[in-house]
């Protein structure tokens, strides 16, 4: 069982305990603590049993379980509970909206045991019959079954990318030629299928776990860099580069590809037909941010709030990693779930970081946090507090449900706040998990360009939000794109990398990423 199986068993056990009415303290405390280790996201593999132990958020309990599904690849608890339950009753508490005790009132009530019947009863008005429901609730759950359905058998790119890195690897080194196309060569966010281009003789043993498709090419022909491109970019890109006129032969790699289009070579992640071939034609194709162009993070969470590591540990992390800046953005007073900072706890974390910023020399802790913003739009601390931050991110985490006109009025009426300087993770979506709430884009993006403040692309591989299809809108009108992990620990940190993947579809260049500013650059960004 890898990490994330563990963690997706806890959490299962901890919902089938609730749904058949078991212990409440067991229930709350292995709910609480899989809804933990799933935003930390260890990696339990190589670990010992101390070591598992020994985790931040795991404990000797936790901890055994951990080990035995680790060197079992069993649980007996959750096998236990999942065979008095119906399969369809367990899709249920996937859900969204649906706790455990609505699900038992579901199934014992109305008999429900399946999605199926589920959204059936919803469309013959069945679900406003049972207490605690109504048309709204019903409403949500119809609309929270078609989501799913609508992403049945899809996959997260950050998820799926490490282990189809190993294996084809190991099929490279076979010496055979094996590369990636479709929408993983193209860095899609969420992936429905694999492929591959793979050399004749090659032997496949593709993981069994999501769907594969493989196109064997011959060895006999010398034009794999033909059928490369052809497999790895959208129908849309295939037409503007007018792709029919390629010879067939003697096109062994995409870049003598694009030459004999006359074109410049054009990175894979590009190739979506959406302005890049424009682009390429006027010779203006820009040169795509990298992660070693970041200088710094931004938006991250410590012990002060909802984080596992102290301030000191995750700045160290920081410098190791070999960046100039860290800023830390612990929640605010209106998150109490998350342990948000009341006014008297700011001032002193402000202590603490002028303590440890006074004991590095090319290295700084930014003052910021990340501000609810609230229900009218205003930042959930008075101005006095506010102008003692160096940055502020202004981000919704409640009241989701909201109408375009809505949310879009509450973003602006935020960005409007002189005291803001970066829009925090715009939609609110989860990617496979929730759709974002609507907003008018070009609107934000717009108050955004009037009043000076960046767009957080959030790079945590679940989120990736802002979406980079209109990273080009906010480069068009001049709004910087802060690539922020939302690290609640230090291996979080290293999620910039998805948000540097997903920003390169955007075309987003060093010059439009606001933390690949070295730190007087940024400073001054900050003091308009």
């Amino acid at each position: 069982m890898s990490s994330e199986d563990i963690i997706d068993a806890l959490a299962l056990t901890a919902k089938l305990m609730e749904l058949h009415d078991e212990n409440s303290f067991k229930t709350k405390a292995l709910a609480n603590a899989a809804f933990r280790l799933s935003k930390l996201r260890y990696t339990f593999e190589g670990r010992s049993k101390e070591e598992l132990i020994a985790l931040e958020g795991v404990g000797k309990s936790i901890g055994d379980k951990i080990w035995v599904m680790l060197t079992t690849g069993a649980y007996p608890e959750l096998t236990a509970l999942v065979e008095k339950t119906p399969a369809g009753v367990i899709e249920l508490l996937g859900i969204k909206g649906l706790g455990p005790k609505k699900v038992r009132q579901l199934w014992q009530e109305l008999n429900i045991e399946s999605p199926g019947e589920l959204l059936y009863a919803c469309n013959e008005n069945r679900l406003v019959t049972l207490k605690g429901f109504g048309d709204k609730t019903q409403a949500q759950v119809k609309q929270a079954l078609e989501f799913n359905e609508a992403n049945r058998h899809k996959f997260h790119y950050a998820a799926l990318f490490p282990q189809v890195e190993y294996w084809l690897n190991a099929l490279k080194n076979e010496g055979k030629n094996v590369v990636l196309t479709g929408q993983m060569a193209r860095h899609l966010e969420v992936i429905d299928e694999l492929e591959v281009l793979v050399e004749e003789g090659t032997s496949l043993l593709p993981p069994a776990d999501f769907p594969v498709k493989v196109t064997v090419h011959s060895s006999a022909k010398a034009d794999f860099g033909r059928r490369q491109l052809e497999l790895s970019a959208t129908p849309e890109h295939l037409h503007q580069i007018q792709f029919e006129q390629l010879p067939v032969n003697e096109i062994p790699t995409e870049a003598i590809a694009y030459a004999r289009l006359q074109l410049p070579y054009m990175a894979a992640e590009l190739r979506e037909g959406i302005g890049e071939v424009e682009l390429a034609k006027a010779d203006r194709l820009p040169a795509l941010l990298t992660v070693n162009d970041l200088k710094g993070t931004l938006h991250n969470h410590t012990t002060w709030s909802d984080g596992v590591h102290t301030l000191a540990e995750m700045a160290a992390q920081c410098i190791a990693n070999g960046l100039t800046y860290f800023g830390v953005c612990d929640h605010s007073k209106s998150a109490f779930y998350a342990n948000g900072l009341s006014e008297e706890r700011v001032l002193a974390q402000h202590k603490e970081i002028d303590a440890l910023n006074a004991n590095y020399t090319d290295f700084k802790i930014l003052k910021g946090i990340e501000s609810d913003i609230l229900n009218d739009g205003q930042l959930d601390y008075e101005e006095d507090l506010l102008k003692t931050f160096d940055f502020i991110v202004a981000s919704v985490h409640s009241n989701l449900r909201m109408s375009e006109e809505k949310a879009t009025a509450r973003l602006i009426k935020a960005i409007e706040n002189p005291y803001t300087r970066i829009l925090g993770h715009p939609t609110g979506r989860l990617l496979l998990a929730r759709p974002g709430y609507p907003i008018d884009h070009k609107k934000v993006i717009d108050a955004c360009a009037a009043n000076g403040v960046s767009i957080e692309l959030n790079a945590h591989p679940y989120r990736l939000d802002i979406d980079w299809r209109w990273i080009p809108y906010c480069r068009e009108k001049g709004v910087l794109i802060s690539i922020n992990p939302d690290a609640h620990h230090r291996d979080g940190l290293k999620d910039m990398q998805w948000g540097v993947v997903a920003a390169r579809k955007g075309r987003l260049t060093k010059e439009g990423c606001l933390n690949a500013l070295a730190l007087e650059a940024l400073l001054a960004t900050f003091t308009h």
